[in-house]
C-alpha cells in the first residue's frame, strides 16, 4: 500500500474525501500537512501515518488532545480499512470504499468458514481477499456486502433545482440525522484486530431512534400528514 484514503465523517470538513495520499501522511491543522483539517482542537502536527512492511501505522505526535482509533486513545496503532480515527473534533474513516468492502467481505467469509467448523482464518489487509476461501462463500459474502454498502457513485441523487428554503430544510434534516448517528458512535469499543466492535446498549438505542426518524420521513414523503401523527 503506497497511498491511503481518509473520509471525514465528523467535524468542519465532514463530507470531504482525501484520496490516495502518498505515504507517509501527516495530519494536522498547519499548512504543510498532507491531510490538513480545519479544527482548532487539532494540534499543528497531530499524527503521522506511515507504512512498515504490510502494516499501516498511525502515531500520535504528542498532540494536545490525543488520537483515538475506534474509540480508544492510542499512541501508536495499526490501521485497517474501516477504522475510525478521531482527532480533535474530527472523525476520519480510514480506507477507500473498495478497501472497506474487501475487508468486510474477508471478515464475513472468515466468520462463515468458522461457522462450518473449518479452521479459522485471520483477516487480511484490505484490497485482497483470502484466496483460500471457497469460491461459493466469497461470492455469497461479496453479494451481501455490496447490497448494503453502495459506492458513492451508486447513491441516489439529491433533488436538483430546489428552492433555497427547500434546500435549507433538507440540509437540516440530514444534519439532524447525521448528528444522531455521530452521537451514538462516539463510544464504540473495538477488539485488538478491529474485527469486532462493541456498542453500549444506550448508544444502540440512539441508532434505532435515527432509524425510526428515517422511517417516518420516508413515509412523510408520500403522506405528509403522517408526520403529524
Amino acid at each position: 500500500m503506497t497511498s491511503v484514503t481518509f473520509q471525514v465523517l465528523e467535524g468542519v470538513d465532514k463530507g470531504r474525501v482525501f484520496r490516495n495520499l502518498p505515504i507517509p501522511v501527516t495530519i494536522g491543522r498547519e499548512e504543510g500537512n498532507i491531510l490538513r483539517l480545519n479544527d482548532e482542537r487539532i494540534s499543528r502536527y497531530h499524527a503521522k501515518v506511515q507504512q512498515d512492511h504490510d502494516d499501516v501505522i498511525i502515531t500520535d505526535l504528542d498532540s494536545t488532545n490525543g488520537t483515538r482509533v475506534n474509540g480508544s486513545p492510542v499512541q501508536i496503532r495499526r490501521l485497517r480499512p474501516g477504522d475510525q480515527v478521531s482527532v480533535g473534533r474530527s472523525m476520519l474513516l480510514f480506507g477507500s470504499h473498495e478497501e472497506i468492502l474487501a475487508r468486510n467481505a474477508t471478515l464475513k467469509a472468515s466468520a462463515a468458514v468458522r461457522a462450518t467448523n473449518s479452521p479459522p482464518l485471520a483477516p487480511t489487509m484490505a484490497g485482497t481477499l483470502n484466496k483460500e476461501l471457497p469460491v461459493e462463500v466469497m461470492n455469497e459474502v461479496a453479494a451481501t456486502v455490496n447490497n448494503w454498502l453502495p459506492s458513492p457513485r451508486e447513491l441516489p441523487p439529491l433533488p436538483q433545482r430546489m428552492a433555497p428554503a427547500q434546500a435549507a430544510r433538507l440540509a437540516e434534516i440530514l444534519d439532524f440525522l447525521h448528528r444522531g448517528l455521530t452521537s451514538a458512535l462516539e463510544n464504540i469499543q473495538a477488539n485488538d484486530d478491529a474485527s469486532l466492535v462493541k456498542l453500549p446498549y444506550t448508544e444502540w438505542q440512539k441508532i434505532q431512534v435515527v432509524q425510526l426518524f428515517l422511517a417516518r420521513y420516508l413515509r412523510g414523503v408520500s403522506d405528509p400528514d403522517s408526520l403529524n401523527d
